[in-house]
């Protein structure tokens, strides 16, 4: 409750006083969240935080736009996710991200972490949204939703498909 109080505190001073300081605070508490879901969708550290900088720009820039119809969190979330697209888009990458960025991951990664993120690369990019948002991210349904704009249902089926293909891709490994 009181993290809730102090987010609106930041907030209301973005916003009506173009406080800058409050604002860093805010990319300060979220920062690392963000740069794990860029990490998450696209196996490329350097690429995250290119993308994670990219977001709280733009949320810098247009958060007298946020309406609070949802949590900070939740709208950063959906800078976030059309960045990452934005940027699939400028790639001309249509049907999965290059195979070469799992050659970015640090040697000290684990063989699991290697295993979920080639098996994470399976997924077609809506599936891979979806699953990083519910299980890694922890957002609930309704909030991906929000981000991804996809309906509940789309949403819904993405997971259990995702989860479906990527049993199947870490059990054949």
């Amino acid at each position: 409750m009181r993290q809730k109080i102090d987010e609106l505190r930041l907030l209301t001073k973005c916003v009506l006083g173009d406080d800058r300081d409050a604002f860093g605070k805010l990319v300060e508490r979220y920062q690392s969240d963000i740069r794990r879901f860029f990490i998450n969708l696209s196996c490329n550290f350097a690429l995250a935080d290119d993308l994670a900088q990219e977001t709280f720009i733009k949320a810098y820039i247009s958060i007298r736009s946020f309406k609070m119809r949802s949590s900070f969190k939740t709208w950063l979330y959906r800078i976030a996710y059309n960045e990452f697209y934005d940027y699939l888009r400028k790639q001309k990458i249509e049907t999965e991200v290059d195979e070469t960025m799992a050659s970015t991951l640090p040697s000290s990664a684990t063989d699991a972490k290697l295993d979920v993120a080639t098996a994470l690369k399976s997924l077609n990019h809506t599936e891979r949204s979806c699953i990083v948002l519910f299980f890694i991210e922890d957002r609930p349904i309704k909030d991906i939703v929000k981000i991804t704009g996809l309906a509940e249902g789309t949403v819904k089926s993405s997971i259990s498909r995702g989860k479906t293909k990527l049993a199947n891709f870490l059990n054949k490994e």
